[in-house]
């Protein structure tokens, strides 16, 4: 069956039986027919490996070649789903590209609409990116609400109460949102939340706004710096990054840049969890330590052994035999200890000796992975839709089991790869969609997976 996200083994709460079949069956079929992962567990991990392109900071960097009619050259962009997706989005809106080998030029010389395809969007949130930039250039922007991972309601108060700031007219449709604007005024926004693409969404349409924004409260993850480097490499004026207030200064225009997307501090810290859990050797290239820093203290609360350099971190095999427990992994925004860190480092505190407490602050939907490490032998006592204890050392066996969400799913495979016996992990497409060839980067360390294509039905 499918995690337990929605209160019942079938899918949503309290449906009519005829719904209620019709998902069980749904699930069984999804199961059959999509690919998945067979990994066999108990392999340590050697070698070097180098960290891909991020995932977020190339979906808003993406977004934002909407802002300039120029060609812009962007290096290091994952090869991923999600990326492909996103650029089937942009293409419909008119833009033109080639990618190759980790290499995009793209241009948007004109939009020819604003309605971004409705089955992409409906498959993932970060859509929502579209909204600010559709809105710089072309004064409106309509879309349906994104969809994505199974992690809650998210709602988007946070980006229309932002760009409302700015000038622009939001109104409901059917099934979405429509926005407005014949200007847009630099102003003093105060973000409702400290979102991520919230923020984005308010800088990509600031930074082509008359005069002078100032945005209080805003996200400062490693990438929305990112975005601000990437559009201040198209001649905006970004000033604060890094901090809660951005000061940007209004241009009429953009042009065209080449620019490298940072390194995934969610692939590295994924990764540097899969040497330390199999006590391998492993160095991890091309990461910026300080991206990680809450990430490293816990590593070391554990009892890890590691040691970080200017580019790089080296994982050695644990010196004592037990990792410790945690007081308590509490996520937070940045640069707290990030929550796509916590299903995979959860995995790591089943094998500590003792007791530790997990508190998820940001997700409601963020816990129903340990639905699927109970099944291979984790100790978990679930509180509530946010809190948990883990008991450890526990050894963890192989099983069958799904991928909740993206770091959920790679959670599955550090647990598969610290498990005895064979894992079969189904519907890997959530992995697939944030990592970059994950079973080709774990095998190319000495772990055994074989991904199994989808299936005719």
């Amino acid at each position: 069956m499918d995690c337990k996200s929605t209160g019942s083994a079938f899918g949503g709460s309290n449906p009519s039986l005829p719904t209620t079949l019709a998902s069980f069956f749904e699930n069984l079929y999804n199961q059959a027919t999509m690919p998945r992962f067979i990994i066999e567990g108990g392999q340590p991990l050697n070698g070097t490996v180098k960290i891909h392109g991020s995932k977020n900071a190339a979906l808003p960097i993406l977004a934002a070649t909407l802002l300039t009619k120029d060609e812009c050259t962007l290096r290091n962009v994952p090869n991923i789903s999600d990326i492909h997706a996103f650029l089937e989005i942009l293409q419909g809106l008119g833009a033109k590209f080639e990618y190759n080998q980790g290499i995009l030029k793209i241009q948007t010389a004109k939009v020819g609409t604003i309605h971004a395809q409705k089955e992409l969007v409906q498959q993932m949130r970060a859509s929502i990116l579209l909204l600010g930039p559709l809105l710089a250039r072309k004064g409106e922007a309509e879309m349906v609400f994104p969809g994505g991972c199974v992690l809650g309601k998210r709602s988007i108060h946070a980006h229309t109460h932002a760009l409302e700031k700015l000038g622009a007219q939001i109104e409901d449709t059917e099934d979405g949102i429509r926005a407005t604007a014949k200007t847009l005024h630099g102003t003093k926004i105060i973000m409702a939340e400290s979102s991520v693409t919230a923020t984005e969404n308010a800088i990509m349409a600031a930074v082509l706004a008359e005069n002078t924004t100032k945005i209080h409260w805003a996200a400062m993850e490693p990438h929305v710096q990112d975005l601000c480097h990437f559009l201040n490499s198209m001649g905006a004026q970004i000033r604060g990054i890094g901090t809660h207030t951005l000061f940007i200064e209004g241009v009429s225009h953009l042009h065209g840049t080449d620019y490298e997307i940072t390194s995934d501090y969610l692939e590295a810290g994924t990764l540097a969890l899969a040497a330390v859990l199999t006590r391998g050797t492993v160095t991890l290239e091309n990461i910026i330590p300080d991206h990680l820093d809450s990430f490293w203290q816990k590593l070391d609360e554990v009892g890890a052994n590691f040691e970080l350099h200017e580019t790089s971190a080296i994982f050695k095999p644990l010196k004592t035999k037990h990792f410790q427990p945690v007081e308590q992994l509490k996520t937070a925004v940045f640069p707290g200890f990030a929550t796509d860190l916590q299903a995979p480092f959860t995995v790591l505190l089943t094998q500590a000796d003792g007791e530790s407490k997990m508190f998820e602050t940001l997700f409601d939907g963020r816990l129903n992975y340990l639905y699927e490490l109970e099944k291979m032998g984790a100790k978990v006592a679930i509180h509530n839709s946010h809190q948990a204890t883990i008991q450890g050392p526990t050894p963890l066996r192989g099983a069958r089991i799904v991928s909740c969400d993206i770091r959920a799913g790679a959670a599955m495979v550090l647990a598969a790869l610290t498990a005895e016996g064979t894992t079969e992990i189904s519907d890997i497409r959530y992995i697939e969609r944030g990592y970059e060839n994950l079973h080709k980067t774990l095998n190319n360390l000495g772990a055994k997976i074989t991904r199994k294509k989808a299936q005719t039905p």
